[in-house]
């Protein structure tokens, strides 16, 4: 068990980030991508339970969207030279699994992080959340990106360390254990259970 303080509901989301069928086919067979939907599944159903927000973040391009990015954009540019990841194509919209439900935040981004081209801070600041639980794919990618603007907003972070996969296994261990534990606490969605409880 870590040492991560306990929950309050009232003033916390779980981000479920990118977890759509397009990005899930990149996560590697030993991190899930069923186990990894298992696990991410239960932690909503857990802070659902306990009165937490869900806030949903996934990404999708619309043609303005591809044509305002410029070729010197290393990880976009191939997306918009290529129409990759339509906002209205099934493959980009929150796993079936995972579904959104009437209430919970749900916002469109066209950047790597969860809250630079959207208004999900605003959205959280409304419902006045403090404290962020972060779940998503990939590690190096929107849970890296988010976690680090999140933590210059001042939010209290917490990292499923179950709830992250990355296609570099190397580059999510490194993240993981390296990185992220300055910013944030690492804990599992056992723990999760716990914390969310003791709150």
């Amino acid at each position: 068990m870590s040492n991560a303080p306990a929950l309050d509901p009232a003033h916390t989301a779980l981000l479920v980030m990118d977890l759509q069928p397009a990005i899930l086919a990149s996560v590697p067979g030993g991190q899930g991508p069923e186990a990894l939907l298992d696990r991410v599944g239960g932690a909503i159903a857990d802070v659902r339970a306990n009165g937490g927000t869900i806030a949903y973040v996934r990404v999708g391009f619309t043609e303005a969207d591809w044509d305002a990015i410029p070729t010197t954009n290393k990880s976009f540019a191939p997306l918009a030279q290529h129409r990759a990841m339509h906002h209205r194509d099934p493959a980009t919209a929150v796993h079936e699994r995972l579904a959104p439900r009437d209430g919970d935040i749900v916002v469109r981004k066209i950047r790597y992080g969860g809250m630079s081209t959207t208004d999900l801070d605003q959205q959280l600041r409304e419902r006045d959340i403090s404290t962020l639980i972060v779940s998503g794919v990939t590690t190096g990618g929107v849970v890296l990106s988010t976690v680090i603007d999140a933590a210059d907003r001042d939010y209290r972070l917490y990292v499923l360390s179950d709830g992250v996969a990355d296609p570099d296994t190397e580059a999510h261990d490194v993240l993981l254990h390296r990185v992220l534990p300055s910013r944030a606490h690492i804990i599992d969605t056992t723990e999760l259970h716990a914390l969310l409880r003791a709150g």
